[in-house]
């Protein structure tokens, strides 16, 4: 199916624009994840600081015969237009709101993976006037949902993740 205004796509969602303000992922039949549970958890890390995009409601488009996940609309900067110092101070930011996220029980556990087709490593995370932000939380986990030894993990995986993405940030 065509859908109007779309922006990207992953590999099992669509996302669209809405508005200037506002986009939507769409769940369309069978997804492989759960639109309630990506919302809940957007919602969890949007109460502990702001890297997260920002969940605006759940909706239902009857023209497009989809579940909505309602979101703030980003507009990605192109990083490589910025002195490597001040990629650098971006990137403290993002690393000292991820910990807080961390500590707080929220690992997002896709920094690396690109999102599907034709995806470039780390394009779950988007520079834009705000600094630093993060995109898709639909496989993140919490610590009260997954118990301690498996969000440990992740998290060892995820910084990891950091790491490369520190490198790939300062030095593309």
């Amino acid at each position: 199916m065509h859908y109007p205004n779309r922006l990207s796509s992953g590999a099992n969602n669509i996302v669209i624009a809405l508005s200037d303000t506002e986009v939507a992922k769409l769940f369309v039949g069978d997804t492989r994840s759960d639109l309630g549970s990506e919302a809940e958890k957007m919602r969890f890390a949007n109460g502990i600081n702001g890297l997260v995009v920002e969940f605006v409601r759940l909706d239902y488009s009857e023209e497009l015969v989809a579940e909505m996940l309602v979101m703030e609309r980003l507009k990605p900067i192109d990083y490589r237009a910025y002195e490597v110092e001040r990629r650098e101070l971006w990137l403290d930011v993002f690393e000292d709101e991820l910990n807080e996220l961390h500590r707080a029980g929220f690992v997002h556990r896709s920094l690396k993976r690109p999102s599907g087709i034709g995806g470039q490593y780390f394009d779950n995370i988007l520079l834009t006037e705000k600094g630093l932000r993060l995109i898709d939380v639909g496989i993140s986990a919490l610590r009260e949902q997954v118990g301690e030894k498996i969000f440990a993990k992740y998290l060892e995986t995820e910084r990891q993740e950091m790491a490369a993405f520190r490198d790939y940030f300062l030095n593309r």
